[in-house]
């Protein structure tokens, strides 16, 4: 089924190291309608805020939420759902929030040879995925996701992210 309309997405530069990256926004916005297109979710109704931080920042996140004192590239939190039906008078449906690290970000995508961009679609996609109910916590799982995020890179042009990478020595 296509549903025709994108969620609402807010993106949040809450460290400064991200005004070096003048079109993450729009590799954001971008990969964010693109995985909306191809999802098997409506999403058109809702909203969702993605903060782009630091290390510094994610590290305090995934300290206080997951117990994990360090820095990690993306965490999702997934909102929680309302359970009624919907009412004309009702606020747009939160999906949830993501956050990416940028020094993070930035030293994966340089020890995986990969574009910063691509890296940031990648991710983006990732934490999107999370928020509409996709998860890795079995194999099954982490298969029908990863399948799914190359699928969507493909259609953003991108190689996909899990296939063996070349190490320069």
């Amino acid at each position: 089924m296509i549903y025709p309309a994108l969620p609402a997405t807010e993106v949040l530069v809450v460290a400064e190291c991200w005004r070096a990256e003048a079109g993450a926004e729009a590799i954001i916005h971008r990969a964010v309608e693109t995985a909306a297109g191809m999802v098997d979710t409506d999403t058109g109704d809702a909203e969702l805020a993605i903060m782009l931080t630091d290390d510094a920042g994610i590290r305090t996140l995934n300290a206080n939420w997951r117990g994990i004192d360090k820095p990690t590239n993306v965490l999702s939190f997934p909102a929680l759902q309302p359970t009624g039906a919907p009412s004309p008078d009702d606020a747009p449906r939160m999906l949830g929030d993501i956050a990416i690290a940028y020094e993070t970000l930035r030293r994966e995508a340089c020890d995986e040879h990969k574009p910063f961009d691509h890296h940031l679609s990648h991710l983006t996609i990732h934490g999107f995925l999370h928020l509409i109910g996709y998860d890795h916590e079995t194999d099954e799982e982490a298969g029908e996701m990863e399948n799914l995020e190359r699928k969507i890179l493909a259609r953003l042009g991108i190689p996909d992210p899990y296939a063996p990478q070349e190490r320069m020595a």
